[in-house]
């Protein structure tokens, strides 16, 4: 009798493609594939690459078990501003917090600076009178007997959506669930956000940006997931779906739905949980992880074996106060469009072509030159094997919008107008990845750089070169990477109490009652999800500063006790991370507890994909050579198959596989090694 497969899928929609990692929990096998990005409703596509990989690997829809599923519908409705119309209730007196901001200078040489707009305007930000005090204690109460005016006010806006954030709710939420409460009798069919929900801490303008964000974003998250899990339903797929957050773990439809604003790094997580991964099977602490597929750049650091969470973070220029992943990104990937601007300099990025109409050499409408058009015209794509030969790419478009777009406007040769992109594409990535590592006062020459992204493969070895890094791993399906790491993703709901005060033995019952209300409250998270109680972890970690700053590290507290042994631990390595970071600590200065935190984590059971080992030794022979443009100069270059690879080879050559190819320069050699990678190592 043959057994049914159990069918776990990881998806990546990005800006030109969506990724699936494919995985037979029964068999272990596991396979990729890719299929374009449909920007109208990513749900279609997301369909799509569902029935191809069904009908290509032998399983039907209902074998689908678990849908893991990373998107950037949350991030995009915020950098495109497509939002329906909010508002924002706020104690009276602070309804222009979300206006004022923080007085940073982000250009500190412009005469003016330039500011975005608020999300929601000022006749839209209401007043209600209350007051809490820092510490918690009720200074105005909140009269619901008076709240006739608030009403009509909303009544009048016609909101979707309604944030609330009070003054001083992280310590107090009575008066925040009192108004809910109001307004889910008033208007039942509107959503609300309270700050003492999505952002329980301290800092009034970052609580009130993130509770904005979150409100304005149910409508959009949620009318997505309705529409995602109706197409699941009319094909059959009865699956779980779980949905990445920028911390890197993943939560239910429903949590998803209510808390949107968790899903703002969604897609490039995977990417750096898949970098971790990497280095825990290679056996490399520090790997730095760079992820360029058809439309941006993400970085991430993997250091002695862990990836940084960040407590804030923030996406076009608004602050996101949620746990996320440290991930740098940049508008430079296969599609990012090259121009001339206004002082005649070359550009590449950040504006992208996309998946519609894509590149030139797409021929799917396509007009201005992209970096997948100049790696075409490079030699270094093969028009007959794009996509394993699924897209046919058109090579007299791509030259003839670069000759047009760039060359003549420039006075540049075909050959120069190419090499030019290349530098400036190259140079941005480097640039990128070198401040990612500075800012922590790491040295790239520590790092093995590992390359992912449908494009990473073209760009990996010169931006390797720029940093001083010698050695680069190449992941088996390295432009579904990011699928694979959201493949093996677990959940996690990240919880806090914010509360300032001194990280001295006096503090101790405080923290004692801080931490069982997190425990409590992440066990009822995990028992509402169904994880089984062997399935369960939690890890405890606090925000600590010396007295006076502004900014605090995140210090894990490994044994989670309130003693003072375990306390003085959690100070000697705040100490010690203060001085790797900033090269200064003293460990005679006063340090404050600003915050603790707490990862409820729910263990998802299934099987594990078979490891791929590496190939016995032997001599690889090119399948062909091609004239590629290397340095200035065209060159005869030898082509290899990544399937048929079986021993080392040296650079320059290419590489070619499925969804990526792979650069070789000279210098440099690379052979097979574990789990399917191919390792480059500089001579």
């Amino acid at each position: 009798m043959t057994s049914v497969p159990f069918i776990r899928i990881g998806i990546d929609i990005g800006g030109t493609f969506t990724d699936l990692q494919i995985l037979n929990e029964t068999t272990g096998a596991l396979a990729s594939l890719k299929t374009p990005t449909t920007p109208e409703d990513p749900s279609i596509g997301l369909l799509t690459g569902l029935q191809q990989a069904g009908e290509r690997f032998g399983f039907s829809l209902p074998d689908i078990r678990i849908l893991l599923h990373g998107t950037t519908i949350a991030t995009n409705a915020v950098l495109e501003r497509k939002f329906a119309a909010g508002v924002l209730i706020a104690t009276a007196g602070f309804e222009d917090v979300l206006e004022i901001g923080r007085h940073n200078r982000r250009d500190i040489y412009a005469a003016r600076q330039k500011r975005a707009e608020p999300l929601i305007r000022r006749d839209r930000r209401l007043g209600v009178v209350e007051r809490m005090r820092a510490d918690g204690t009720v200074e105005t109460p909140l009269d619901l007997a008076a709240l006739d005016r608030l009403a009509g006010q909303i009544a009048a806006a016609a909101p979707a959506s309604i944030a609330v954030s009070l003054l001083n709710a992280y310590r107090n939420d009575a008066h925040e669930k009192a108004l809910a409460a109001w307004l889910a009798q008033r208007f039942p069919e509107i959503p609300v956000s309270l700050s003492s929900d999505i952002s329980p801490e301290i800092r009034e303008f970052e609580r009130t940006s993130t509770t904005v964000l979150n409100a304005l974003l149910l409508p959009v998250v949620g009318n997505y997931l309705d529409r995602l899990t109706a197409r699941l339903a009319e094909a059959g797929i009865g699956a779980r779906l779980l949905l990445v957050q920028s911390n890197g773990g993943v939560c239910s439809a429903d949590v998803a739905k209510r808390q949107p604003a968790r899903l703002l790094l969604s897609g490039p997580s995977g990417g750096a949980l898949a970098t971790l991964r990497m280095a825990q099977a290679l056996d490399r602490p520090n790997l730095l992880g760079v992820d360029m597929g058809g439309t941006s750049f993400d970085v991430c650091v993997v250091r002695d074996g862990t990836v940084t969470q960040m407590t804030q973070g923030e996406i076009d220029e608004l602050p996101v106060r949620l746990p996320m992943i440290e991930i740098r990104t940049i508008g430079s990937g296969g599609g990012s469009i090259a121009s001339i601007d206004e002082a005649g300099r070359l550009r590449v990025g950040p504006r992208s072509a996309g998946s519609r109409p894509g590149p030139v050499c797409y021929d799917r409408g396509g007009t201005e030159p992209t970096v997948t058009d100049a790696n075409l015209v490079m030699g270094r794509l093969d028009p007959r094997y794009f996509l394993g030969g699924a897209m046919k790419l058109e090579l007299d478009g791509a030259r003839s919008a670069i000759e047009t777009k760039v060359g003549q406007p420039l006075g540049l040769s075909m050959t120069a107008a190419v090499d030019g992109m290349m530098t400036v594409t190259n140079t941005s990535l480097a640039a990128a990845a070198r401040l990612s590592l500075f800012e922590k006062g790491l040295d790239p020459r520590d790092f093995s750089l590992v390359s992912f992204g449908g494009a990473g493969g073209l760009h990996a070895i010169p931006v390797a070169e720029e940093l001083g890094i010698s050695e680069v791993v190449f992941p088996a399906d390295a432009s579904t990477f990011s699928a694979y790491g959201i493949l093996h993703s677990d959940i996690v709901h990240d919880l806090a109490r914010s509360r300032v005060m001194p990280a001295s033995a006096a503090s101790l019952p405080h923290i004692a009652t801080m931490l069982a209300e997190l425990r409590a409250q992440g066990e009822a998270q995990l028992v509402e999800d169904g994880v089984p109680v062997e399935a369960r972890r939690y890890a405890v970690s606090a925000d600590l500063r010396y007295k006076g700053q502004a900014s605090e590290l995140v210090v894990p507290w490994a044994d989670a006790e309130a003693t003072e042994e375990a306390l003085a631990r959690v100070i000697a390595d705040f100490h010690e991370g203060h001085a790797q970071r900033f090269s200064y600590a003293d460990e005679n200065a006063a340090v404050e507890m600003v915050a603790l935190r707490l990862a409820a984590v729910g263990v998802l059971s299934g099987g594990t994909a078979s490891a791929a080992t590496a190939p016995a030794s032997g001599t690889s022979e090119a399948m062909e050579t091609r004239p590629v443009l290397l340095d200035g100069a065209w060159s005869d270059v030898a082509v290899f198959r990544r399937s048929a690879l079986a021993g080392e080879i040296t650079g320059p050559a290419l590489v070619e596989e499925e969804y990526t190819t792979i650069l070789l320069t000279a210098g440099w050699a690379c052979a097979p090694g574990p789990m399917g990678t191919l390792i480059a190592r500089k001579n």
